[in-house]
């Protein structure tokens, strides 16, 4: 006969003991059987039972006390406890109810009664394992859905969506304390030429490759996303425009240093990057920083591209 649980039983009376120890074992039961109630503590946390049947009336430690330790300790609080004892008063129902029993039998009792009571309590027990199953899966799935719903699925990085959200964010608290803000507007050069010449899966490992390149370094708290098509955005919170200057300069030589090899041929490829900073931005709209980066991007751009240029007002191109 298969084993139907692992059970404690704490009982110091040896006859009591004994008696009911059969009767579960009778039942398919695996019964370990504590004679104290400091025996019946050590053997909860070492043994992990699947359920406790607790004698009240105890010499060393009384099964009140012994319940309100096992509730309080992590290793032992979601064993279900039934308790038993001599007397039936209400009170003591109560008081047994209050530290964490689960359930209250008084004695004598009907084997037929305590094994039915086992039972049930496994069954909730076996019933909230499962629910708590259930939620890690529910909430493992909501995470992950989550995670799609801001990600860019070809280059892993934040999508568009999310880099807005980010964008005024930062935005916000920069403009409220005046601490600096950049932001880096990325284009890959020729991006075209590479699709036309290999086709549209060397162009996605192309953008794989630069997205990975320009993350390299990058700190927690900075944000990077594909924008659109072959342009990235990275956010650079609590960055003065000379630092980020040259986290885009790394980020351009780090790029310039891929190499890429296809079925039939090979490409190295360049970056042209935009720079400005949330003091470059008059007024409070956020979108406002990303049309600064995207000025200079076209600076860099028409320059020649494969280099990093610094938003600048007076610089600013036609249209």
């Amino acid at each position: 006969m298969s084993v139907k649980g692992k059970l404690l039983l704490v009982e110091d009376s040896d006859a009591q003991g004994s008696r009911i120890q059969a009767m579960l074992e009778r039942q398919g039961y695996q019964v370990l059987w504590a004679r104290s109630g400091i025996e019946g503590l050590k053997l909860a946390r070492s043994e992990r039972p699947d359920l406790v049947v607790l004698d009240v009336v105890m010499q060393d430690m009384d099964g009140l006390s012994v319940c309100r330790w096992l509730k309080m300790s992590g290793e032992s609080r979601d064993i279900p406890i039934i308790m038993l004892t001599v007397r039936g008063e209400l009170q003591e129902r109560v008081e047994g109810l209050n530290v964490g029993a689960d359930d209250y039998l008084p004695k004598p009792f009907a084997d037929e009664e305590l094994e039915a009571r086992i039972f049930a309590a496994l069954r909730v027990k076996a019933a909230e394992v499962e629910l708590k199953k259930r939620n890690v899966e529910l909430q493992s799935m909501l995470h992950h859905v989550e995670a799609l719903a801001i990600t860019d699925p070809l280059t892993g990085l934040f999508n568009r969506r999310r880099f807005d959200d980010v964008l005024r964010r930062e935005f916000a608290v920069t403009k409220r304390y005046g601490t600096p803000l950049c932001c880096l507007m990325v284009d890959v050069d020729y991006f075209k030429r590479i699709n036309d010449l290999y086709g549209h899966e060397a162009g996605d490992r192309v953008l794989k490759g630069v997205a990975g390149r320009l993350t390299i370094r990058l700190r927690e708290v900075d944000t990077a996303a594909r924008f659109g098509g072959e342009e990235f955005a990275i956010l650079l919170p609590q960055t003065p425009k000379q630092g980020a200057l040259v986290v885009a300069e790394r980020m351009a030589a780090v790029v310039r240093q891929e190499h890429f090899d296809f079925d039939d041929g090979s490409a190295s490829v360049t970056v042209s990057i935009g720079l400005a900073d949330g003091r470059d931005v008059t007024g409070n709209a956020p979108e406002g920083l990303v049309k600064a980066a995207d000025s200079a991007l076209y600076l860099a751009k028409s320059r020649g591209r494969d280099q990093v240029v610094v938003y600048s007002s007076e610089a600013e191109p036609p249209g």
